[in-house]
């Protein structure tokens, strides 16, 4: 598939550079017709005239956002640093960071899978003491 759309390459660059011109016939018309016919090609709507200069040979670095080259050059960076570096930047570390949805289900298997084993022990669901009362430091009546 990739081959046959390779031979296109080279053809594409020059359909896009030369404008698009509207060839009219040039046969004899009938009478019933009743309108002249165009002698030319005629030049495609919007297409700078002769005396129009194109922005990219006022500025060759033209990039489309003003006419002005500083306002264009400072316009291109600001789009590009919003558009591709924030949204990479802050794209990725909400990516690192959202929460690991898939270890849901495995934390409620290996919890039924705990209960089960609790079940055929005979040992309560949850200890009465999470917690060693021992190692907890509580402070003294005085302290309060």
């Amino acid at each position: 598939m990739l081959t046959r759309l390779s031979r296109f390459g080279p053809v594409v660059p020059r359909l896009l550079s030369r404008p698009p011109a509207r060839f009219v016939s040039q046969s004899k018309t009938t009478a019933a017709a009743g309108s002249p016919a165009v002698t030319g090609p005629q030049p495609a709507a919007g297409h700078a005239g002769p005396g129009e200069v194109s922005q990219f040979v006022k500025n060759p670095d033209f990039h489309g956002f003003s006419s002005d080259p500083v306002v264009d050059m400072w316009n291109m960076r600001v789009a590009f640093f919003f558009g591709i570096s924030l949204t990479i930047v802050i794209g990725s570390t909400l990516a690192y960071f959202y929460p690991n949805q898939g270890t849901r289900k495995w934390a409620r298997r290996e919890a039924e899978r705990l209960v089960q084993q609790r079940e055929k022990e005979g040992l309560p669901l949850i200890a009465e003491n999470y917690y060693d009362p021992n190692s907890i430091i509580l402070p003294s009546a005085g302290e309060e």
